[in-house]
């Protein structure tokens, strides 16, 4: 097995379960297998956004993100279904289980795809061995399908993966990337976004393989440290490890809602804000965490996306702070244009327990006096399961907000662990 396991090399696997959510739909009722169906949000409101569809769904045009009404178009078979989180969960738990048996180094990045280190398995077999025996098992006791990459690094084995959809297996070596790699589209390049490629174009740069020639100290003018970085991976150069800790670190948490409808209304969106920040917050507690730093992000009826963030003196979780930043930030930065989505996210985030801060006597009386008012309150949210003293009154508070499904993911991922290594 030697010849597949360098001795100073690792072998690397990016494991990517294939249309997620929708399979996951097959696999629960397989009547739905063959058919062109559509995992969206709400599909009476505009929230109803293709979230994944199924590759018959693929074939007739049907994209993530895409409005659901010219997914319909598209595809006027096409069948809506609502997300089912818990379902997916479920599922993602048992193939992460999978992968654990193989290796303990297993790094999850979303909740349908992570890495694998599987450079100590000689024993096990070959690494196309290895492969597609969670292939098979994946499939055999999930019913889920899933592309896998094998590459001597990160960035070339997720790229891989990528390369044969569903149920494929690739192998991407360095010698292989002149032949498979440099040809491809640059936008095609993971780690490459719209805005990123186009800037290279206007470098002319249109293939990986010109990223791979194009002046160093030119990326590095036009995309700062990321251009190197970027050159560097296209040349199959990525030294990151595969990290199961990484998931056990956060470094901002947030929260996001898309208006049911593009709106000016003050009151409306000062609604919005109290209601993601009673969110973040929520979760901030839950744990133990506090940050330094505000961002609001504010997404236009025209698409146009801006944030805006500050920085704090001192860490904090207290919601009316975060609340009067955001606020602050979003008056003096909203154009008065109707607003889409709204977006606050607290940043350089710590978990309390890590955090020495130095208090004066002023700022020790100031927090001594609000604790037994903490108290309380906490006590009563515990019993009455929200808050009592705020947002009284206003109209739709109470509204569950909506959250990054992939980052809660993660934290439960993390917190799970945590709680099974204790």
């Amino acid at each position: 097995m030697s010849k597949w396991y360098p001795k100073k090399g690792r072998v690397i696997f990016h494991v990517d379960m294939n249309s997620f959510y929708a399979s996951v739909e097959m696999a629960y009722n397989p009547e739905l297998k063959g058919k062109a169906i559509a995992i969206a949000g709400n599909p009476e409101e505009r929230k109803g956004i293709i979230v994944t569809s199924s590759y018959e769904a693929r074939k007739k045009g049907v994209k993530t993100t895409m409005p659901l009404w010219e997914a319909k178009k598209l595809c006027p078979e096409l069948l809506v279904m609502r997300p089912n989180f818990d379902r997916y969960r479920t599922a993602s738990r048992e193939m992460f289980n999978i992968l654990s048996d193989i290796t303990s180094f297993v790094q999850p990045v979303s909740i349908d795809e992570g890495y694998m280190d599987i450079t100590d398995c000689q024993h096990l077999g070959s690494p196309l061995e290895i492969a597609a025996s969670i292939q098979n098992r994946i499939k055999s006791e999930l019913d889920l399908p899933c592309s896998i990459g094998i590459a001597p690094n990160k960035f070339l084995a997720k790229m891989a993966s990528d390369m044969k959809k569903p149920m494929g297996i690739t192998v991407l070596r360095k010698r292989d990337l002149a032949a498979k790699l440099w040809p491809m589209a640059i936008e095609e390049m993971y780690g490459i976004g719209s805005k990123t490629a186009e800037k290279l174009y206007k470098m002319n740069i249109f293939t990986i393989k010109d990223l791979v020639e194009a002046d160093a100290l030119q990326l590095k003018r036009i995309l700062g440290i990321n251009g190197e970085r970027l050159q560097n991976r296209a040349k199959g150069m990525d030294t990151s490890p595969v990290d199961p800790d990484a998931v056990h670190e956060f470094k901002s948490i947030g929260s996001s809602e898309t208006l049911p409808e593009d709106t000016t209304d003050y009151t409306e969106i000062r609604q919005l804000f109290s209601r993601l920040t009673r969110n973040v917050v929520r979760r901030m507690q839950r744990k133990q965490a506090v940050g330094r730093g505000i961002q609001i992000m504010v997404k236009y009826h025209d698409y146009k996306t801006i944030t805006r963030s500050r920085k704090l003196p001192d860490y904090t979780d207290n919601e009316s702070e975060i609340l009067a930043v955001s606020m602050d930030l979003f008056e003096k930065h909203w154009n008065e244009e109707p607003v889409r989505l709204l977006g606050i996210t607290v940043q350089d985030v710590a978990e309390k327990k890590d955090i020495a801060q130095q208090l004066d006597l002023f700022t020790y009386e100031k927090e001594a006096s609000k604790e037994k008012l903490y108290k309380t309150i906490d006590e009563l949210t515990e019993k009455y399961g929200k808050n009592p003293f705020k947002n009284l009154g206003g109209k739709g508070l109470d509204i569950e907000p909506r959250t990054s499904f992939q980052k809660d993911f993660l934290n439960d991922y993390r917190d799970r662990n945590r709680t099974n290594e204790e």
